[in-house]
């Protein structure tokens, strides 16, 4: 089923401001959709339905002091109404959404085709209602203001369960909302908790405040929402609703933050930049006569500026580099000596490197005791194309292992003769092939590996999983390849007693 794609998305609220006005709802419709179209982002327009024959008690419809209710009942529109406007919205290039109060309302909602569902905070825990939305089955958005943490991991868990398509916004229900009442850490918050989420932030600040906006955005929320009017001589606005022309501002300072946060990964440097840091750093220079084959070692080199086209930086030294050619004193190394074969220690030290970035961006943590492998089918040298990171946890009848690979490598076909394992995803991409048969598994997902099953995996962008299997044996895989099989265990591997033995870049690391 193609889930809908709330990112980016811009939620203009209509609610009461239409002020029982058709015309002045349409003239709504109309300055905001063009505003939405001018800034080429993705607008829905937002109603909110209330089938009042229902909605109120019969006993208060004529009472004038109990909140709300009047106003409610002095801004009703028909049916037909709501048609006319939703057929504007669609017209305008916008998508239709609205919160329904009522059971009914969401009947209405079905009638006139609206595409998606809005949970108002005060309604997230009204079961009856929320057993309504989820029947029909829409792409749903819910509020959070004013919700315990534990309403909101039912209301999650009830969507869930139901296989709703679903974001969560933060929301403040105080109007306006003061920047002191905001709590946009909440954002990080919903985004640690529900990672799988949309969240977004549904706000009530001062329509002329557009900082908030832009703390949301760069907190990770993924979709906006804001009340939105006309001020006429006829129908007045109130203090946190936005016209036609705050919203412009709005969305502008929203996608200046774009701009300025950048992308959402960590992108190789610009030429320019490289370039301007280049000119700071200092070069690698021969301290004395060097012959070539000789290695480099801190006292027969030195670091300097300015540094030469085609110069080893500093930052690119290491112990253990030869000398590419012979070199006389003061003379520049020349770059190209880091491209040759480095030295086992620092190939595994770089591995380790981007494992310990892989494991921590998942919040996983490792028993500093905890041995550790290198799996290399062809070689140290290839290990970033064939290969994983095996960490053993426990083995025992049961084992337990974590395993890393790096992005775009391969572990090649085998099957073991005595162990049953089963693989859990825990973060990022993995596909296994399974007897012939492709998996694509979800972080969460397992996969059953049963004895004398061929198999092998791979990654895109980098994988961690747990493999839960009965006991482990150093002789029960058999490769596909004869040239892995001919090899002895200690050709494939290379084994790490435990984390210290990683070490700092300047330090000794034991391989064996």
């Amino acid at each position: 089923m193609q889930k809908f794609n709330f990112k980016n998305l811009f939620i203009y609220d209509l609610a009461n401001n239409h002020q029982g006005d058709l015309k002045h709802g349409l003239n709504i419709i109309k300055a905001i959709g063009k505003v939405n179209k001018d800034h080429g982002v993705r607008g829905a327009f937002k109603f909110q339905f209330r089938q009042f024959d229902t909605f109120i008690h019969p006993d208060y419809k004529d009472k004038k002091d109990v909140p709300h209710i009047p106003r409610f009942l002095g801004t009703a529109l028909s049916k037909d109404q709501y048609r006319e406007l939703t057929q504007a919205v669609i017209d305008s290039g916008m998508y239709t959404i609205c919160t329904p109060f009522d059971e009914e309302s969401v009947d209405v909602i079905q009638e006139l085709g609206i595409s998606i569902i809005k949970i108002g905070s005060c309604s997230a825990a009204d079961t009856p209602l929320l057993e309504r939305v989820a029947a029909a089955n829409l792409p749903v958005i819910a509020s959070t203001a004013g919700l315990s943490m534990p309403q909101i991991d039912r209301m999650v868990s009830f969507f869930t369960n139901r296989d709703i398509d679903f974001a969560l916004m933060h929301c403040v229900a105080i109007y306006p909302t003061p920047a002191d009442k905001l709590n946009l850490n909440q954002i990080d918050i919903l985004k640690e908790r529900f990672p799988d989420v949309p969240i977004g932030f549904s706000t009530h600040e001062a329509p002329d405040n557009y900082i908030p906006i832009r703390l949301a955005y760069a907190k990770g929320a993924e979709l906006f929402e804001r009340h939105v009017g006309l001020e006429t001589a006829e129908h007045k606005l109130n203090k946190y609703s936005s016209e036609s022309g705050q919203i412009a501002r709005w969305i502008e300072a929203y996608q200046d933050t774009v701009a300025t946060c950048g992308g959402e990964h960590r992108a190789p440097a610009t030429p320019d930049e490289l370039a301007s840091l280049r000119t700071l750093m200092r070069g690698t220079f021969a301290k004395k006569s060097l012959k070539k084959g000789q290695k480099l070692t801190r006292d027969n080199t030195f670091f300097a500026m300015p540094i030469h086209d085609g110069q080893m930086v500093s930052g690119a030294w290491f112990d253990g580099i030869k000398a590419d050619k012979n070199y006389s004193p003061n003379e520049p190394i020349s770059e190209t000596v880091v491209d040759l074969k480095l030295p086992e220690e620092e190939i595994i030290y770089r591995i380790m490197l981007q494992v310990t970035g892989m494991l921590n961006e998942a919040k996983i943590h490792i028993g500093k005791d905890s041995s550790i492998e290198l799996s290399h089918h062809y070689g140290l040298e290839r290990f970033r194309e064939f290969g994983a990171v095996i960490v053993d946890i426990v083995n025992r009848e049961y084992c337990k292992k974590l395993i890393i690979q790096l992005p775009r490598q391969k572990h090649p076909y085998h099957y073991h003769g005595r162990k049953e394992e089963t693989f859990q995803l825990l973060f990022g991409d993995l596909e296994v092939e399974l007897g012939g048969r492709r998996i694509n598994p979800q972080p969460g997902d397992t996969v059953l590996v049963e004895p004398g099953t061929w198999h092998k995996f791979h990654t895109l962008d980098g994988a961690i999983f747990e493999e839960i299997s009965t006991t482990h044996y150093n002789n029960d895989s058999i490769y596909e390849d004869e040239r892995i099989a001919s090899l002895s265990r200690e050709e494939r591997k290379t084994v790490i007693p435990n984390w210290h033995s990683i070490g700092e870049k300047s330090g000794t690391r034991s391989s064996k």
